[in-house]
């Protein structure tokens, strides 16, 4: 008798097995034909008192939309690589190209979008597609998007859709009828791309609960939010929250690049998104309790759409949603003013020191109304900041909470954190400080504590003091030019939070900029070349030469110390950027401006074989020094060396003329309808003469009113 064909292999046996096990299982209970009333309403039929797990996957087989052949991966694989360099001669032959890739697109949008080879074609059409070819591109993916919200490669295609149709629902907004009409062929019906995004809501409003919870969906329900509230698509936090960090975006072109200029404004959306948007947002919220909602607090991939629903709700009610007990905020903190003991106290501390719930924390303390945070912080926060600021993960809330401090708690909050200084420095805990003096000089606090608490944390050698916290070595420069390329692509976070500590205390103006500026002074002319070209500390460095107050002393001591090795630092990728910023900040030092252009101008040819000396060579402006010294010198001292024409200086002297016969008849009459005293005369004709406006008082006749003393 034959035997059974069988694949060999120990996962051909594993996948058998699991199969076996399936099979014999038997569900006790299935979907309900009746209707979606109990998954909807958030209860089970068997346990009535129990919630259903909403954000569990449903069952159903997921739809397989076929495969491409070789020959059409080769062909989508060619033209996606010729739209990624771009290389046409016109933007009509790309348009003509565009067109015959969409031709062979056709009747297979739904294959290419979920390829794992040719998405990135897809992604890459719709950032190039006109508004006919996204309303089209839409329409064929219309009816599928709970699958392909739900695909590996699919669900980012669905992501770039419906970033790019945003802006057209604005357009149509704006459009009358007949442009409408205009952009429709004759058998063709016109349909809004408001409807398109309200049908795509549909498909997906009754699985919301357990899209939230899907690693590839929940970032296409982010982008849906997104758009339905109007918020900014390309705004620095949105794409935080939008974008995990391990996703890959495609490189930038020119409509991409104006699609994201374009996106950081906030878009005004129909009405009916705004309906559709509560719709969103109560599907989502209602079917599950508190408990529920406080376990997907700490899910990590619920947790960034726990994070935009409340920023979208506190941008939609403002202070009202604090009264409204459907709301997301009021699920997670019920209670008006939270205390230890109640239930929000014991959520509010328990995520704490989650990694990932305290994002959440953030958004919590950051749209809280006035009354809610002043009761978290008095009651929840006040008495532990030196505990929290230690802490590694309940620093970042910390951050936001001493950001919405008045000038009294600030100052309460300085006498607790300054005796933690020394060790927040240790562990790199330089965020909390940064934004500590930030707020101070916002709220005209008092920074004396801070500096002397920095003073005894760092020690007393000014050099030390600096180069630990920009975490710049003293040692020779041999270990800087071992491997260049590796230190100027490494980036260090430790070191960059330093740098960026150093330079809120160099905008701070008070003896805490005295401190690094002396500090910068005390090192040795090695150790700041060193710091010119290393990648973070070199903005400590730019910052200090640009700063205003007391640096025009510092300049004066500084910059000579780098003359001499410009034509090292100009050539490199890092430290050029430090010969750059000398250029402003010799203004009022010509004698310096000459020096550094004249040692620019020995190294002309070392410059130019370099791409940052050729930087340098066309900041500091060295072809006109070389040919028109004249002019460079006017734009030197900050003055335009361009020559006035004939006809501005004669307008010039127009203006000045007009004006001075205007001020003889203004002071003619009101010293006939008013007389001045002798003080209040000398103190007009002297604002006068400051102003410009008067030549001379000679010029002017003896008026009647006037005393004579006026004159003399």
């Amino acid at each position: 008798m034959p035997k059974q064909y069988r694949k060999r292999g120990r996962r051909e046996e594993r996948k058998r097995k699991r199969e076996e096990e399936v099979s014999s299982v038997d569900f006790k209970r299935k979907k309900s034909e009746s209707g979606n009333g109990a998954r909807m309403s958030g209860y089970s039929e068997e346990r009535p008192n129990a919630p259903v797990d909403l954000y569990a996957k449903k069952t159903g087989e997921t739809p397989f939309y076929g495969l491409l052949d070789d020959q059409e991966q080769e062909y989508f694989k060619k033209a996606d690589n010729l739209l990624e360099y771009n290389q046409f001669s016109d933007t009509e032959e790309r348009d003509l190209f565009l067109a015959n890739v969409y031709r062979e697109v056709s009747g297979k949008e739904l294959k290419v979008a979920s390829s794992q080879s040719c998405s990135r074609l897809m992604e890459r059409l719709i950032v190039l597609s006109n508004s006919s070819q996204i309303k089209t591109l839409f329409q064929t993916f219309s009816g599928q998007f709970l699958h392909l919200a739900q695909h590996r490669f699919a669900s980012h295609c669905c992501e770039t859709l419906f970033l790019r149709a945003a802006p057209i629902v604005n357009e149509e907004m704006m459009a009358s009828p007949e442009e409408q009409q205009q952009s429709m062929t004759n058998d063709e019906v016109y349909i809004s791309m408001e409807n398109l995004f309200l049908h795509a809501l549909n498909e997906l409003e009754g699985d919301l609960g357990y899209l939230m919870t899907d690693p590839f969906a929940s970032h296409t329900i982010r982008v849906l939010l997104i758009v339905f509230s109007g918020h900014p698509m390309v705004d620095s936090d949105t794409v935080n929250v939008l974008q995990s960090k391990k996703s890959e975006s495609i490189p930038l072109t020119t409509e991409k690049a104006a699609f994201l200029e374009a996106g950081k404004a906030p878009r005004t959306v129909p009405e009916s998104f705004r309906s559709a948007l509560q719709r969103m947002t109560s599907g989502i919220v209602a079917g599950l309790d508190a408990t529920y909602l406080r376990a997907l607090a700490c899910h990590p991939i619920a947790n960034p759409l726990m994070q935009l629903l409340l920023e979208v709700e506190s941008l939609q009610f403002g202070k009202a949603l604090a009264h409204d007990e459907n709301s997301l905020f009021r699920k997670f903190l019920p209670d008006v003013y939270p205390e230890h003991g109640t239930e929000s106290g014991s959520f509010f501390s328990g995520l704490l020191y989650d990694v990932v719930g305290s994002r959440l924390l953030e958004k919590l303390v950051l749209f809280a109304p006035g009354k809610t945070f002043k009761a978290l912080y008095r009651n929840l926060l006040s008495h532990r900041l030196s505990t929290l600021a230690k802490n590694e993960t309940a620093s970042f809330v910390l951050i936001k909470v001493l950001e919405r401090l008045n000038k009294d708690d600030l100052e309460t909050a300085v006498s607790q954190i300054c005796p933690q200084l020394g060790l927040l420095i240790d562990h790199s805990r330089t965020g909390i400080i940064k934004t500590l003096i930030d707020r101070c000089r916002v709220r005209q606090v008092d920074t004396n504590p801070i500096a002397v608490a920095f003073q005894q944390a760092c020690g007393q050698n000014a050099q030390e003091r600096l180069t630990k916290l920009l975490g710049v070595s003293t040692t020779s420069m041999d270990s800087v030019a071992a491997d260049r390329k590796f230190l100027v692509e490494s980036y260090d976070i430790d070191k960059a939070h330093g740098s960026l500590l150093v330079q809120s205390m160099l905008g701070a103006p008070d003896i805490l900029r005295e401190l690094v500026l002396d500090a910068l002074l005390a090192l040795e002319t090695p150790c700041i070349i060193k710091i010119a070209k290393d990648r973070t500390a070199s903005h400590a460095l730019q910052m200090s030469l640009t700063c205003s107050g007391d640096a025009l002393r510092f300049r004066r001591a500084m910059i000579p110390r780098l003359l001499g090795n410009l034509s090292d630092l100009a050539t490199d990728p890092v430290a050029s950027h430090v010969v750059d910023s000398l250029w402003p900040s010799t203004e009022g030092l010509k004698f310096l401006k000459d020096k550094i252009a004249e040692e620019l101008l020995q190294n002309e040819t070392l410059l130019r074989q370099s791409l940052p000396g050729r930087a340098v060579w066309r900041n500091w402006r060295m072809d006109m020094y070389k040919t028109r010294r004249f002019d460079w010198t006017s734009d030197a001292r900050g003055k335009s060396g361009k020559s006035k024409t004939s006809i501005e200086l004669a307008r010039e002297r127009y203006t000045a003329s007009a004006a001075h016969s205007k001020a003889k008849d203004q002071f003619k009459n009101q010293a006939e309808t008013e007389p001045y005293s002798l003080a209040q005369a000398k103190t007009t004709c002297q604002d006068h003469l400051s102003n410009g406006l008067l030549y001379s008082l000679r010029h002017y006749p003896k008026v009647r009113g006037w005393p004579r003393q006026v004159w003399d």
